[in-house]
């Protein structure tokens, strides 16, 4: 019990030094008045900006590994005809034009 007490009172103390020490006379800056410091704010905010940022740039990257899978397949296709062609096979796929 004695360390409950305990606990409770440094907590009373840390916010009486909170608000009185720092919040009334100005040094921590509190533009909406929510005893929650401008600077932990706006560090949240920036954190939030990062967070979108690294979506949106992980949504390209799927997309371009997306576009590079297709383009490889397509190169796959492309190098079994070369093999056919070095077999002497004919040639597929569209006439040249004369």
């Amino acid at each position: 019990m004695d360390t409950i007490l305990v606990i409770l009172g440094l907590l009373v103390a840390a916010a009486a030094v909170y608000y009185f020490g720092f919040y009334k006379k100005g040094k921590i800056n509190d533009r909406d008045g929510d005893f929650i410091p401008d600077e932990v704010e706006d560090a949240v905010e920036d954190v939030k900006e990062a967070a979108k940022e690294v979506k949106r740039r992980a949504k390209r990257v799927k997309e371009e590994i997306k576009d590079v899978v297709e383009e490889a397949k397509d190169v796959a296709e492309q190098v079994k005809d070369v093999v056919d062609a070095a077999k002497g096979k004919p040639r597929r796929g569209r006439k040249p034009k004369k």
